[in-house]
């Protein structure tokens, strides 16, 4: 009896028996079955039955849900939703008024609260910050209520703000939507055109290639056109910041044309601004926040050769946040594979790792780069071995 996805199942058996360090003949004399057909499964030439399967799975001493069930890094482990459910809950919070009987922090105390979750989210402790958070809206959205103030507010929009990176760090997308949705609603309060100008934003870039009604950059025009002809140092580092969304989106789309217009946009609104802008809603904008994204549209349109030129030119900062650096080292890792650099590719995945684990472990090129290095790979090292395991290859 043959089973769904073959083309699938096929490439399942080559990277575990890659892992496994065993060549085709080799699993095959571990099988009741031929070498051949071995070939031909793993090549998508022949359907794998059910027996085949069980067999290579008895063969290479792995459960058989391994070569037919979902990639485990799609799974959703009930200790992440543990984490993120209650910052589901407070973000419901949000029209029910003042809570009875609280006692809250003073607002000074809960802005410095909130920037120092936003901080810990940039340098990807995801975990404590994702504990921290639930209390931390729970507390803003009382005294937004009982004791409004824009600074309040602001923090209030700030906080929703990081519960949609964390949410979307971790792959839960829906969740991302409704906190920015929330964020909206407090921005809006604070009359902030800044934070509301994010928002639209950071909304653009949820939405991947294959946007075929263009909402992402309808999405980043709001956002410009909520700044309008504003020139503080605020309002230039949010406009660009845009821009560097708006050549991410049109990256995905295959846009060169776009991706330089917009890349060119934000390289002179970074001359307005002066240095990184890191201060500024933790947008890091500036010139080297440009050349980052300039490389990465160049990883998105698979321009590799170029883009590990680009990639040669970037010299990180002691100061760069350690979200942006693990996402520049995924993002390399794949460029070097993509180019025949396999060692070299391995090294910057592994680094990343070491830099934001929580990150990286659910950043999809990371999947991607690690599966290829599997298939391209004669004999799996340890350390390749460990970082398939690590991501449930």
């Amino acid at each position: 009896m043959p089973v769904q996805d073959e083309d699938d199942i096929g490439a399942r058996i080559k990277a575990q028996r890659r892992l496994a360090r065993l060549t085709q003949r080799e699993l095959a004399a571990r099988m009741p079955y031929s070498y051949s057909l071995l070939n031909q499964v793993e090549c998508g030439r022949r359907t794998a039955t059910i027996a085949f399967i069980s067999a290579v799975a008895r063969a290479l001493r792995i459960d058989v849900r391994t070569l037919t069930g979902p990639p485990a890094v799609s799974d959703s482990p009930p200790g992440r939703r543990a984490i993120l459910a209650p910052i589901r809950e407070a973000l419901d919070l949000y029209d029910l008024g003042p809570a009875d009987a609280l006692t809250c922090r003073s607002a000074t105390a809960l802005v410095a609260e909130t920037d120092r979750l936003c901080q810990q989210v940039r340098a990807t402790h995801l975990r404590q910050a994702s504990q921290d958070l639930p209390g931390l809206i729970i507390e803003l959205t009382h005294t937004a209520w009982s004791k409004p103030s824009t600074p309040v507010w602001q923090a209030l929009a700030s906080a929703y703000r990081t519960a949609s990176d964390i949410a979307l760090k971790v792959g839960y997308l829906d969740l991302a939507r409704l906190a920015l949705d929330r964020m909206a609603w407090a921005a809006e309060r604070a009359s902030d055109p800044c934070l509301a100008a994010i928002r639209q934003y950071k909304r653009a870039l949820l939405y991947k290639a294959g946007d075929t009604h263009g909402t992402g950059q309808r999405l980043i025009a709001a956002g410009q056109r909520l700044i309008g002809e504003e020139t503080s140092r605020e309002a230039l580092a949010v406009s660009g910041q845009l821009h560097l969304g708006a050549s991410a989106l049109a990256a995905r789309s295959e846009d060169q044309a776009a991706v330089e217009t917009h890349l060119a946009a934000a390289r002179a609104l970074a001359d307005r601004v002066g240095g990184e802008a890191g201060e500024i809603h933790w947008l890091s904008f500036g010139h080297r926040n440009t050349d980052l994204h300039d490389f990465g549209a160049a990883v998105a349109m698979r321009q590799y050769d170029d883009a590990l030129g680009k990639a040669q030119k970037i010299k990180l900062s002691a100061s760069t946040v350690t979200s942006r650096r693990a996402r520049f080292l995924v993002d390399r890792a794949l460029v070097e594979m993509e180019t025949g650099h396999l060692e070299t590719a391995l090294k910057h995945v592994a680094e990343a790792r070491r830099a934001a684990p929580e990150q990286v472990r659910h950043y999809p090129g990371t999947r991607e780069t690690i599966s290829g290095l599997v298939h391209l790979s004669r004999r799996t090292p340890d350390s390749l071995g460990y970082m398939a395991r690590w991501i449930g290859l």
